[in-house]
């Protein structure tokens, strides 16, 4: 049994949720079920939608939203509730304004490239550092809106 003891505590060791033998402010996440892990799912797969699998990862985050929306601990609520927001109305600008600029400057027209990636380059850097900038909110159990486009906070 002692074993299994040691074993735990060297995993939550690992995990950096006990450090010197008390727990780490994630470790109390962790046990409170306070909402704060769903939370930083939430953003974490909103980044991972960015800049690493678009719509693969936002079908996660759809699917977690959907699943948690009214059950969730307010704080995961809140974020899950901001991140597919600001997902749905992030593409749907990103998509509409750049065929938008397509559309009136032609694909002929150099400066219609150069619009049309600054354009993308800014909106797109944008989300993701207010993307950032929530799952460090999220980390610290703290709720987090999105600037101009996000919902407001419940």
């Amino acid at each position: 049994r002692d074993e299994r003891v040691r074993a735990v505590l060297d995993q939550a060791r690992e995990l950096g949720v006990v450090v010197d033998g008390t727990l780490t402010s994630a470790g109390r996440a962790l046990l409170a079920g306070d909402g704060s892990l769903a939370a930083v799912l939430a953003e974490s797969l909103f980044l991972i939608n960015l800049l690493l699998l678009p719509g693969l990862a936002f079908a996660g985050l759809f699917a977690l939203w959907l699943k948690n929306r009214d059950s969730a601990p307010p704080l995961a609520r809140q974020h899950l509730r901001q991140t597919t927001f600001v997902s749905l109305v992030g593409g749907f600008l990103i998509v509409t304004l750049s065929g938008l600029i397509l559309a009136l400057g032609g694909l002929d027209w150099a400066w219609t490239w150069v619009v049309l990636v600054l354009y993308f380059t800014c909106i797109h850097s944008t989300l993701v550092l207010f993307g950032m900038y929530g799952l460090i909110k999220a980390m610290s159990g703290q709720v987090w809106r999105f600037p101009l486009i996000g919902p407001p906070l419940e």
